[in-house]
């Protein structure tokens, strides 16, 4: 069939009016990230944890000065994420491999995010090493609603013990007026290598989704983040099967959940970590197909990404393009973590008065 010049005029015309008007709309930008904090412990041994070995503690000196650098290499990164789009730091974001409330308050006191006013939201896990999960929020962005702290059963294969790992954080409340929830995560490792342990993070995935489940039954429509260390790439068990996220966008079904995480690792080879020569994308935020809609009358996504500067790199040496950590062999590096942080831009159109 052909197609008449008029026409095809018209078409280029419209398209053209489209794309006008979409550049004519202002939005608002706010940035949703995750970031493994890598042993960020105090200099105070507590009785109730194995704190002691954690690498700040098997200093044999200069641990106040070491932890206070620790703080403020954590702070810069986070006051820098999401940044350069947003002209702000995160609204809000998930931390893990934190001991307690105390580092916590110290890196929100710290110069350079003491201005963001960031409250904090933290339960003490359980986990035998005595790190946690927590979530930081802009008390003029974000307003807290309701909050828990959900374990993960799980056993030793051999003895059948309990183990004693992190919890699972749920916040809900609203996001400069919309409400979102948010699943801030850190699964089990993979010590004893990927294949053994890898039930224990089937189990962790499992406890996700009835979490994501509960939620969708009060409102089918809820906007859920969740996201974390999940010791796991985008293409293993937990995420695929169990949580059964997709990478295309345009297949998430009803109820179902969007890793934009997943195509950066089978399409460009990216990750958030690296170990023995291989790189890893174990971070990862996932959400649920409300965030994905096209009308930005309230929050959509729009982009995700890694934060990973040139500062935050090792230059030389063996770990040559390795996330330039805060500890190795038991010395400070003077580093930042052993993983990149990762983000989402959401984005909602502001309509004038």
């Amino acid at each position: 069939m052909k197609i008449s010049k008029t026409l095809i005029s018209l078409i280029v015309l419209v398209f053209s009016l489209n794309l006008s008007a979409q550049q004519d709309k202002r939005f608002k930008i706010h940035t949703v990230a995750f970031y493994n904090l890598e042993n960020l412990f105090d200099t105070i041994n507590d009785p109730l944890k194995n704190d002691e070995a954690s690498p700040i503690m098997e200093m044999k000196s200069n641990r106040a000065e070491v932890y206070k650098k620790k703080v403020k290499n954590m702070a810069r990164v986070i006051a820098n994420i999401g940044a350069d789009k947003a002209n702000n730091s995160p609204a809000v974001i998930g931390v893990c491999e934190i001991e307690n409330r105390s580092v916590l308050e110290d890196l929100v006191n710290d110069p350079l995010l003491l201005a963001k006013d960031y409250g904090i939201i933290h339960f003490e896990s359980p986990d035998g090493r005595g790190i946690d999960v927590a979530l930081l929020y802009q008390k003029a962005l974000f307003k807290p609603i309701e909050t828990s702290s959900h374990t993960l059963n799980i056993y030793d294969d051999v003895s059948r013990r309990k183990i004693k790992t992190r919890d699972q954080l749920l916040v809900s409340g609203e996001l400069d007026g919309d409400l979102v929830h948010l699943i801030v995560n850190h699964w089990p490792s993979r010590r004893g290598g990927e294949a053994r342990s890898r039930p224990k993070r089937v189990a962790a995935a499992k406890l996700n989704k009835r979490i994501i489940d509960s939620l969708q039954s009060i409102d089918p429509y809820a906007k859920i983040f969740t996201m974390g260390d999940l010791n796991d790439d985008p293409t293993n068990e937990s995420v695929k099967k169990v949580l059964k996220a997709k990478k295309d966008k345009k297949k998430v079904p009803f109820k179902g959940i969007y890793n934009p995480y997943e195509r950066m690792f089978t399409d460009k080879g990216w990750g958030t970590t690296a170990y023995r020569d291989a790189l890893s994308l174990f971070d990862q935020i996932m959400m649920t197909k409300p965030l994905l809609d096209d009308d930005y009358s309230s929050f959509r996504f729009w982009k995700a990404g890694i934060y990973n500067p040139a500062y935050m790199f090792n230059k030389r040496g063996r770990y040559k393009g390795y996330p330039h950590r805060s500890f190795s062999n038991g010395t400070f590096t003077g580093g930042f973590s052993d993983h990149f942080p990762v983000y989402v831009y959401l984005i909602k159109e502001v309509k004038d008065n």
